[in-house]
């Protein structure tokens, strides 16, 4: 069972801060409860199901998903590296990953109250809303449902628009570009391909196919897509038909650091990670992002967790901002230099697989980040050499200043 979770907290004194902002992103960060350090390996965490955790430390394993402590301790990092954000996009999942039959409505209800509380004591005053705090009042977020396009999720199946949500989102983006508003896009399980794998997509195909048709219609008001899901730091290109970027979509890592058991994936754990982005409070326009991850071995070893910088995207990729023509940039160099596919595979597992990624884990990421559609998807995969670079690199290089992403 999994209670979709997508709150937006804004906190009190947002609406009185200058120009830039700042506004959290956490997401996954899968409560497990019943964690605790057993002498038996396989009473450690009911997250793990038959596996054992023979090596279990008092802020979680590998295996499992996180105890208290180390969510705990996630948040309370993000008050201390910024204690004022604009907001926090929060955006599921909240539960263990355990079979349903293990979680009644109650105690989903109670990891959800639990996680909600503890976010509301460690940044009081927050309240909800959509509209967001600018000086111009030009901005707004739209939550989506996205788990009604969950490929698992049987109810929908056969469905044109589960629950009439496309058409209201058409409706809501019409009306934010008659009013003159930027959009943020926030939900849970996103469109695309899990770069992990291959061919594992989390829509339907025909939503999916949907989703696309809403972003490039309605691409000039779409300032950002914020989507979690994968626990994995990632991020998805949206173009137009004439191969133009449109569109970017960042994907948060996860503060669980449950290694996935989804078929073909090697080594899926992840360090926990949080993240914050600097924006532009007039426009929405984003311009940077920020990670912080705890590197959960050495804070078992050393007995406390230290919140530690990762990266900036703006240094690790040479780019002026993150929006979607910088991002098109950093993916050409992804897909071009070694060097930036390795400094982007580290990153992706939050610090904690540093293995190299060779030619078919290029192609698995690189058409992924690159292709959400399924046919384009597909034939990148099925490309010589597979996941050629990625399309007007050239073009955009001089006007944005990069040519030193291009390769040489």
């Amino acid at each position: 069972m999994r209670l979709l979770k997508l709150l937006i907290f804004l906190a009190h004194w947002g609406v009185a801060r200058a120009e830039p902002g700042k506004f959290w992103h956490i997401s996954d960060l899968h409560l497990d409860p019943d964690y605790k350090v057993s002498e038996d390996p396989l009473q450690v965490c009911p997250s793990a199901g038959s596996q054992p955790v023979p090596n279990a430390g008092p802020w979680g394993d590998y295996l499992c998903d996180s105890p208290w402590v180390l969510i705990n301790s996630s948040i309370y990092a993000m008050k201390e590296i910024e204690p004022e954000p604009d907001f926090i996009l929060w955006t599921g999942d909240d539960t263990p990953h355990v079979p349903n039959e293990r979680l009644g409505e109650a105690a989903v209800l109670g990891i959800v109250g639990r996680l909600t509380r503890l976010i509301r004591e460690v940044f009081p005053g927050a309240f909800y809303s959509e509209k967001l705090p600018g000086l111009s009042g030009a901005g707004r977020v739209v939550v989506l449902n996205t788990n009604l396009y969950y490929s698992n999720n049987e109810q929908t199946a056969g469905m044109v628009d589960p629950g009439q949500q496309f058409q209201w989102l058409e409706e809501v983006l019409t009306n934010a570009s008659r009013a003159k508003e930027m959009v943020y896009i926030v939900g849970h399980v996103p469109p695309g391909f899990f770069e992990k794998t291959r061919n594992k997509a989390w829509f339907r195909e025909s939503f999916n196919a949907e989703y696309l048709k809403v972003v490039g219609k309605h691409h000039r008001v779409i300032a950002g897509q914020f989507f979690g899901h994968h626990h994995t730091d990632s991020f998805r290109m949206f173009y137009d038909d004439a191969g133009a970027p449109i569109s970017v979509m960042f994907l948060t890592p996860g503060v669980t650091p449950w290694k996935t058991t989804l078929p073909g994936v090697v080594n899926g754990a992840n360090n926990p990670g949080i993240r914050v982005f600097e924006y532009d409070r007039a426009t929405l326009s984003l311009q940077d992002m920020v990670t912080y991850f705890v590197n959960l071995s050495q804070a078992n070893a050393q007995g406390t967790p230290l919140w530690e910088l990762e990266y900036r995207l703006t240094q690790a990729y040479g780019v002026p901002d993150a929006g979607a023509r910088s991002m098109h940039a950093a993916l050409g160099r992804i897909a071009s230099d070694p060097r930036a596919l390795q400094r982007y595979y580290v990153y992706n597992s939050v610090s904690y697989d540093p293995s190299a990624c060779e030619q078919a884990c290029r192609a698995e990421h690189v058409c992924a980040l690159r292709e959400v559609a399924f046919d384009a998807y597909a034939a990148c995969l099925r490309a010589p050499g597979a996941a050629p670079a990625p399309r007007l690199a050239l073009l955009l290089a001089a006007p944005l200043g990069l040519r030193a992403l291009l390769p040489r």
